[in-house]
């Protein structure tokens, strides 16, 4: 049993932006509860100004997808895994904590488990879309999860493993920097853009991503000449891949204010797309691949969801267009655009949906109740 008095260990692992984001306002959190905490983590920047030190691995050399990316990196994702569990053997936490990114992290709760410690899950492996057989594997080694999606709940209870909803920590985020928003003329002058209004192009973080999706994205909108292209950029890809792709296009390293200033959204599939909604931007939901009408029938079996956009999901009904592998075309995107653009009868629905989404999320801030959550069960351990 834990004495609230001991110093308190944390050791987290994120694996992507999202996953850093979300894991600093925790580390924030348990830091507000208990000052005197210390953490020892993989993830990012965020991370590191909260915990006051670098990440052991960062998510830059982390963030490998699919089988194929994951193959032909195995030898760095083997080098993190070691590097992670090095680390857990020299810091001893009093807790492994776990922010989504399943296939790396179970295993880290695996190694954590034998040794005794209390692992958590902040921000679920998504198993009730593909890979259901993690659930046992949660069950056996995570001795807490703490959901953000409020369907989860339920979907786990059906499997005869209780979950706890904290709230959603994008609509934490999204309401603390809405009330910090410069206005458009100072967010134009300060990325060098135009006075035409803008829509976003939000291709992704992984190199993969953003080289099948950016080039349709670019096609779709070059009939638009009274609006302006821009290309929110991912913190970990380097400026070159963009003006590869993109000669030419601006680009905007501050992906929440160019969602909160554009017209619309073209959004790779993600948590980008949660924040869109939130924010109050019409988006279209948009995912290329290689093979696509192949992809496309095969994931139609393995996955267990009707939409893969997290307000849809949320919703359970279509309030954002997807347009999926073969259906990710520039005529597709076009038309839907036509409709969410200022005068287009869908922009009002669309946004009357985020109304409704933003009501079944609740107003709990996620990371201080799990932040509770975690420091009282540790008490009990």
């Amino acid at each position: 049993m834990h004495d609230r008095n001991t110093l308190m260990k944390y050791f987290l692992s994120a694996g992507e932006a999202s996953g850093d984001l979300h894991a600093s306002e925790l580390i924030g959190a348990l830091r507000k509860h208990d000052p005197s905490a210390e953490f020892c983590f993989l993830g990012g920047d965020l991370m590191e100004s909260k915990a006051g030190k670098k990440p052991l691995v960062h998510y830059r050399q982390m963030a490998f997808m699919g089988f194929v990316d994951v193959l032909m990196n195995l030898k760095t994702v083997l080098g993190n895994l070691n590097a992670a569990k090095r680390g857990i053997e020299q810091f001893q936490p009093d807790a492994l904590i776990l922010v989504d990114y399943p296939s790396f992290n179970l295993k880290l709760a695996e190694f954590a488990a034998k040794k005794g410690i209390p692992v958590y899950y902040y921000i679920s492996p998504k198993v009730w879309a593909w890979k259901e057989h993690r659930v046992k594997t949660i069950k056996k080694l995570v001795r807490r999860v703490y959901s953000i999606l409020p369907f989860e709940v339920e979907y786990f209870r059906g499997k005869g493993y209780d979950v706890t909803y904290v709230g959603n920590p994008s609509k934490n985020e999204v309401d603390r920097k809405l009330t910090s928003m410069t206005d458009g003329e100072s967010f134009r002058h300060t990325f060098g853009l135009d006075s035409r209004p803008i829509i976003a192009l939000v291709p992704g973080s992984r190199v993969s991503e953003i080289k099948k999706n950016l080039p349709v994205m670019l096609s779709a909108v070059k009939g638009y000449a009274d609006y302006q292209p821009v290309i929110a950029a991912a913190p970990s890809i380097s400026t070159d891949l963009y003006a590869e792709i993109a000669p030419g296009v601006a680009l905007c390293s501050d992906t929440f204010s160019l969602e909160y200033h554009s017209a619309a959204a073209l959004v790779t599939s993600g948590t980008a797309t949660l924040e869109a909604a939130l924010i109050g931007t019409p988006q279209i939901v948009t995912y290329r691949a290689v093979g696509s009408r192949l992809v496309y029938n095969i994931f139609k079996h393995i996955l267990k969801v009707k939409y893969v956009s997290l307000p849809n999901l949320i919703m359970d009904k279509m309030i954002v267009p997807e347009l999926l592998l073969h259906q990710c075309t520039p005529e597709n995107i076009r038309k839907h655009l036509e409709q969410l653009l200022p005068g287009g009868k869908g922009r009002e629905e669309q946004i009357r949906g985020y109304g409704e989404l933003r009501a079944l999320l609740g107003d709990t801030d996620a990371a201080e109740t799990t932040a509770a959550h975690i420091i009282t069960d540790l008490e009990t351990v």
